[in-house]
This record gives structure tokens, sequence and C-alpha cells, in this order.
């Protein structure tokens, strides 16, 4: 699994662990690669746990494919002349089509949460990617304070749990994915994760 090689077992470095890995993914999802993304990737460290194997083959794809195939890649995923392979929104997956009402509450969330999305960004508040982002500032306290783990839980079963391990297991399976298959694998294990430590924390 990704972590700094110097770490103990402390909670908060467990935090910290898993802050990072969410904001990886974000950035994984949020844009395409670019040179100082796909250094960190190189430089990722890797154990024999699920994630860290998952991580490897992200590593080594990395390394098979160029920076131009790259963004490429993502583009035929989640872009494309019309639309991507996959669309990456809570909302289409949870009813089939974009803007309706689980945005409408994920944004209520966070307003209590006191979380607003920079004017730069144009898409909804539901991407995939922003909800990797969210978390991340969750745990570390980017919105506040870190938030207590029964209130993350509350964030990650309303607006996560309920629809990313399908997206997940989509983009392993992408006809277009050879990169961003092994992130479909990581984001998949880390959901499952995620969601067995909440149960065990209540």
């Amino acid at each position: 699994m990704v972590r700094n090689q110097d770490t103990d077992n402390s909670v908060a470095d467990l935090e910290l662990f898993r802050a990072q890995l969410y904001l990886l993914l974000s950035r994984l999802l949020g844009a395409p690669p670019d040179l100082e993304l796909i250094n960190v990737v190189k430089n990722l460290y890797c154990d024999d746990s699920p994630i860290g194997e998952a991580i490897s083959e992200l590593k080594l794809q990395i390394t098979l494919e160029n920076l131009e195939k790259s963004v490429e890649e993502y583009n035929e995923l989640f872009i494309g002349v019309t639309q991507g392979e996959l669309i990456p929104f809570k909302s289409y997956y949870l009813t089939g089509f974009l803007n309706e009402k689980p945005l409408a509450e994920l944004r209520e969330h966070m307003d209590l949460l006191g979380i607003e999305k920079t004017e730069e960004i144009k898409e909804p508040d539901d991407h995939i990617a922003f909800l990797m982002e969210m978390m991340h500032g969750l745990i570390i306290g980017n919105f506040g304070k870190p938030l207590m783990l029964k209130d993350q839980n509350n964030f990650f079963d309303n607006h996560i749990d309920c629809w990313a391990p399908k997206f997940f297991d989509d983009l392993e399976r992408a006809n277009s994915a050879r990169i961003y298959s092994p992130v479909g694998k990581i984001g998949k294990l880390f959901m499952k994760v995620e969601g067995e430590a909440f149960l065990i924390a209540a």
C-alpha cells in the first residue's frame, strides 16, 4: 500500500495514509495525467497487500505509456467527442441522468460541512474526483477540524459507497483502460477496505 516508509502504526499515520490515497485517486481521476503526476506514481511505495499489488500494476502501466497516450486514454474514458466511455458522476450512476436528486443531496451535505466548490471548476460537484478530494479534506481538516470517524462514515455511505465501487469496477474493465484499469482496481479495493473499516469502528 502507499505509505511513507518511515511511518509507524499510530492513528494519525493511518489517517494520513487514507487521506493520501483519496488524494491520489482524486488527482488521477480529475484531470489528464501530466509529468508531475507520472513522476509521483513512479515513486509510490508498494507492499504485497492487494492495494499495493494494484499500485505496482499502475506503476508498470504508466512506464509503458508515453504522456501523449496517457492523456489520450483519459480523454477516451472520461471526455470523448460527446461523452467518454464512463460518466463519473454520482447522479448518473444512481439515476441514469446528470444533475438529479443525488447531486442536490450532496450539495446540502456540503453546505452543512462548509465545503464550497471553487469557481474555476465547471463540472458538477458529484464527480468522483471531487468526492475523493472531499474525503481527503474531511480526514485532514481542510474544511475546518478533521471529522470524527462516524461523520466521515456518514459522508462515505451517502455519497461514495452507494455508487463508487460500481464506478471503479467499470473503470477496471473499461475497453479504453490501460493505465486506468489498475486505477479502477485500486479504487475498488480501497472502497471495500474503507467500508469494512467503518463497520468495525461503528
